[in-house]
């Protein structure tokens, strides 16, 4: 059986951003390195990101800005190989870019991130990487090497290197399989949840912010310690948009979120007006501030009346109550709504420097199965990158 299998230097499972990275930044080592995909075709959420303009990276991409349960852990891989390294490799592929907002930066044109992907492909072609896609493992055993059995035959090599994902977007294929692995080999894996996901709420909440769905505003939402300005949007199940999905990767069942309506407000910014517009209704004022829509769900829920008939007190406690208005989810969209997944594969039992698992030699986990989440807006790709870039030098 041995003299039959087919002999690699590396084999990867997994042919998304990670995968692919690692992959030619081996073979550019001169290693022989097979990457095995299960889907028809290679880098399925690459495809799908940002719009299909793939989100690639962030020009603020920093340690801080990524959660784990060892929040050291990834400073290694970002600070070697940064988003200034990876767009010189978007440069060299004459790929167009531009900054949308907060330092995301997308691919311009639509369907741009097929150029990505193509990116990717070049490059593991020209390191001389085989591909195989619409492959099933069956097994994997390790010896002095390791042996992956898959529906087409079975496949050995000096390292494996595990580089499969997490569990969102089951749709385009996404599985447990690097937990699986994680099992057999007796990797710890940090406990995981859906991470940038909308948030949804029970009926009592809904109640009011059911008819308000499609509505957003440029909020501050809270979840702990940690806050973000950006826009929040209204949908028939709760709470979703830029900073509700940050938010949420910070978020636990049974806690709440607090949410500032008026980030760039004072607390006694309704007393204020209540010199120049006395007799305005406070659901008219509002209107300065938010849409109609949105300014009758408030006014509903704060003091009636005109200004002129309130004490300032009550005007500023109405205010503070917008500043700190606090909400508790009921869950989350789930996995099929998730953009990451926070937690995954214990990085305490891993190589800060190679990705590498410490007590089973030759095996390394790479990019979301990796208990290393990042913010919205291209960190999650910076991590797939520089994660990749890391175990592609020693695999």
């Amino acid at each position: 059986m041995s003299s039959a299998m087919e002999r690699y230097d590396s084999i990867i499972i997994g042919a998304g951003a990670a995968g692919l990275y690692a992959a030619f930044h081996a073979g550019r080592r001169g290693r022989r390195v097979l990457l095995l995909e299960h889907n028809a075709k290679v880098g399925a959420k690459i495809l799908i990101s940002g719009g299909g303009r793939c989100n690639f990276t962030n020009l603020h991409a920093a340690p801080d800005r990524f959660i784990s349960a060892n929040p050291h852990f990834a400073r290694s891989a970002l600070a070697r190989h940064t988003q200034h390294d990876f767009l010189k490799l978007i440069q060299k592929h004459r790929i167009t870019h531009y900054e949308k907002t907060l330092g995301q930066l997308f691919c311009d044109g639509a369907r741009s991130a097929q150029k990505i992907v193509r990116m990717l492909l070049d490059e593991c072609a020209a390191a001389g990487v085989d591909i195989h896609t619409l492959y099933r493992i069956n097994s994997i055993q390790r010896t002095d090497r390791f042996i992956v059995d898959t529906m087409m035959g079975p496949f050995e090599s000096e390292t494996l290197t595990i580089a499969t994902g997490g569990f969102p977007i089951p749709k385009l294929g996404a599985t447990g399989f690097a937990f699986d692995i994680a099992k057999q080999f007796n990797i710890p894996v940090v406990e995981t949840r859906p991470g940038l996901v909308p948030l949804t709420f029970a009926e009592s909440d809904l109640a009011w912010m059911r008819p308000l769905s499609g509505v957003s505003a440029d909020v501050i939402a809270r979840a702990g310690k940690t806050e973000f300005r950006e826009a929040a949007l209204f949908t028939h199940r709760g709470l979703s948009g830029p900073a509700i999905l940050q938010a949420s990767s910070y978020w636990r069942k049974g806690e709440s979120i607090v949410i500032d309506w008026l980030p760039d407000a004072a607390e006694d910014a309704l007393a204020a007006r209540k010199r120049d517009r006395p007799k305005a209704q406070l659901k008219t004022v509002l209107g300065e501030f938010f849409s109609e829509r949105l300014a009758t769900a408030f006014a509903e829920q704060l003091p009636q009346g005109a200004l002129g008939d309130m004490k300032d007190a009550t005007l500023i406690d109405a205010a503070r109550k917008l500043k700190a208005w606090q909400l508790t989810p009921s869950g989350d969209e789930g996995y099929s709504k998730a953009e990451v997944m926070v937690g995954g594969i214990d990085t305490n039992a891993l190589s800060q420097q190679s990705m590498e698992a410490r007590a089973v030699p030759g095996l390394f986990f790479i990019g979301e199965a990796v208990d290393v989440t990042g913010w919205l807006g291209g960190y999650n790709f910076q991590w797939a990158w520089s994660s990749g870039w890391a175990a592609g030098q020693v695999i």
